[in-house]
């Protein structure tokens, strides 16, 4: 079975869209419980962030970050390990333990409440964290292009996305899918009412291969058309950006803005060695996926052919061009705050300037 990777987003079936309260009392509990997180000064200290950023180690010892992964390790963490293993983090005096979620919905939650000091999230879930009032930012866009792809069988007959009118579409019944197929279909000059949304849970592979549905909606450019490939079932992608959803940041690196305020200079060291981890990836790719090899998770083992044409899929959608890497424009998180709130996916308006920062 595909290991489980399709409840990314916050808000799904089993958090349902905006019922977010027993994440909110985790974090109000935290917030208030002295030193549940490492890096927090003392309530009421009123130290500015410059003040506030703890001294390194008297005795020189590293001082330790923690990292959450969005899903199992695979090719898309590649410069993380590079980092590790290449002794990146150690040259910024950092001691940078990367860890996987129990639940991928955690990364997003055990951020905010401070519980890690950084994690791997996605720009759509950030900015609808905000409108539930959870204070979390992105710092950095790792993939800065769509990697959930529309995904019709090669041989199905269909050309386009307004051609699903009247078909099935499997998906796993997460909010933000259905806003990008409604958007899609008619921006192609379809009718999206007359769509069957079918939720396949956690099958969408099987639900294509096998022609259950007619399309699927949350699967990856670089994952599961990668194995319908493979499987014998190669596929037609549409790209969501070529009708009428915004270009969006499909990987970002998240802090909270308490985080932030304690210990943005510990993060721009961070994003030091990360910008050298990729570098890393870019000139070596076979090497970094040898280091990637070596840290996969032995319940879910990699398949060393899908990982490497997935990274190849990846380096140039990881690219900031002459930017530095993790670079994010102020105009990206606008065009996604403006059309999730248009679809009714922001419980409240936010401010996009202030889900992001450019360390």
């Amino acid at each position: 079975m595909t290991p489980i990777r399709y409840n990314r987003y916050l808000y799904t079936r089993s958090a349902q869209p905006y019922k977010l309260l027993p994440y909110v009392l985790l974090l109000s509990v935290l917030l208030v419980l002295p030193g549940c997180a490492g890096n927090n000064v003392p309530a009421g200290s009123g130290s500015s962030s410059a003040s506030s950023t703890p001294a390194a180690a008297a005795d020189g010892t590293a001082h330790k970050l923690t990292i959450m992964l969005d899903w199992y390790p695979n090719a898309v963490h590649s410069f993380l390990y590079a980092a590790q293993s290449e002794g990146y983090f150690a040259e910024e005096g950092l001691d940078v333990e990367i860890q996987m979620p129990a639940d991928s919905n955690d990364a997003l939650k055990l951020v905010a409440a401070g519980q890690v000091d950084l994690a791997l999230s996605y720009q759509p879930q950030v900015l609808m964290a905000r409108g539930e009032q959870i204070p979390v930012k992105s710092v950095a866009a790792l993939v800065r292009h769509p990697l959930n792809h529309l995904m019709v069988s090669a041989d199905s007959g269909i050309t386009r996305p307004g051609e699903l009118s009247g078909k099935q579409a499997g998906y796993s019944s997460i909010p933000l899918y259905e806003a990008m197929l409604h958007t899609m279909i008619q921006t192609d000059g379809g009718d999206p009412a007359s769509l069957k949304l079918i939720d396949v849970g956690f099958e969408l592979i099987p639900a294509l291969s096998t022609g259950r549905v007619d399309g699927i909606m949350g699967g990856f450019i670089n994952h599961e058309q990668l194995i319908l490939e493979q499987e014998g079932h190669p596929v037609r992608s549409f790209n969501p950006v070529d009708y009428g959803v915004p270009d969006y940041y499909e990987l970002v690196l998240v802090a909270s803005d308490q985080g932030l305020q304690n210990s943005s200079e510990y993060f721009q060291k961070f994003m030091n060695a990360a910008r050298k981890g990729q570098q890393f990836v870019t000139k070596q790719p076979e090497q970094a996926l040898k280091l990637l090899l070596e840290h996969q998770d032995a319940t879910a083992p990699l398949d060393e052919a899908i990982e490497k044409r997935s990274l190849e899929i990846l380096l140039p959608l990881m690219d900031a061009g002459s930017q530095p890497f993790g670079y994010q424009d102020t105009a990206s998180w606008e065009n996604v705050r403006k059309w999730l709130s248009e679809g009714g996916l922001l419980a409240e308006e936010v401010d996009s300037a202030d889900a992001f920062i450019n360390l």
